[in-house]
C-alpha cells in the first residue's frame, strides 16, 4: 500500500502551538489576495487516496471544528484514528472514523485485505511513527509563512535517515510553500 502525507506546518517546522490549536493556519500568508477556487492542491491529493489513518491528537482537532456535514473534506472516506487510549471517537466523528489500537504493520495488511491501494497519513507522532516504520512513500508539506518559535513539530525522532527525492514546488499567490517528494529508505 502506498502511503502517503500532507500536512501544513509553520515556516519553522511546527504543526500546531503548545497547545495543539492551529488557528495560525486561518491568518496566515497574503489574505488579501483572492485565492479563487485554489485549494493548494487539497482536492487533488484527497482524490487519489481511498482510506486515511491518523492519529488521536489529529483527531481531536478535526472534532473540535464541529464540520458540518457540507464542510466534512473526506466524504465517505475510510479514517481510521490510531490510539491506545480512547476507544471511542468523540461524537461529532461517530460514524465517521473507525478507532484501532493494534500495530500498524497489522493495520497496514488488514487494509491492503480490504483492497485498499493508498492511504493519507495525517498527524506528526503517526507521521514519524510510519516513517520509522519505513511505510511513507511520498510526503507533501505546505509551509504557511509564519514562524512561530515554539510548538509540536511536524517530526518526532526518526530512526534513521531516509532519502527525499524528486522536489516538486509550488508557490501559491498567499505567499505559502509546497514541496513534494518522493521518499526512500536506505
Amino acid at each position: 500500500m502506498k502511503c502517503s502525507m500532507y500536512i501544513a506546518t509553520s515556516a519553522d517546522g511546527y504543526i500546531a502551538l503548545p497547545d495543539g490549536s492551529v488557528d495560525w493556519l486561518h491568518t496566515s500568508g497574503n489574505l488579501e489576495v483572492d485565492m479563487g477556487d485554489e485549494d493548494m492542491g487539497f482536492q487533488k491529493f484527497i482524490n487519489s487516496v481511498d482510506c486515511m489513518i491518523m492519529g488521536r491528537k489529529c483527531m481531536e482537532v478535526i472534532a473540535s471544528m464541529n464540520l458540518s456535514p457540507e464542510q466534512w473534506p473526506y466524504g465517505n472516506m475510510r479514517i481510521v484514528v490510531l490510539s491506545h487510549t480512547v476507544k471511542e471517537p468523540p461524537e461529532s466523528l461517530r460514524g465517521r472514523v473507525n478507532m484501532y489500537s493494534g500495530s500498524i504493520p497489522d493495520l497496514i495488511l488488514a487494509l491492503e485485505s480490504e483492497r485498499f491501494k493508498h492511504a493519507y497519513i495525517d498527524g506528526g507522532s503517526t507521521i514519524t511513527s510510519f516513517i520509522n516504520l519505513k511505510l511513507i512513500d511520498q510526503m507533501i508539506i505546505t509551509k504557511a509563512p509564519i514562524l512561530l518559535g515554539e510548538g509540536i513539530p511536524l517530526f518526532g525522532k526518526i530512526k534513521h535517515r531516509p532519502k527525499l527525492e524528486n522536489a516538486e514546488t509550488t508557490a501559491f499567490k498567499n505567499d505559502f510553500v509546497q514541496v513534494k517528494y518522493n521518499v526512500s529508505y536506505l
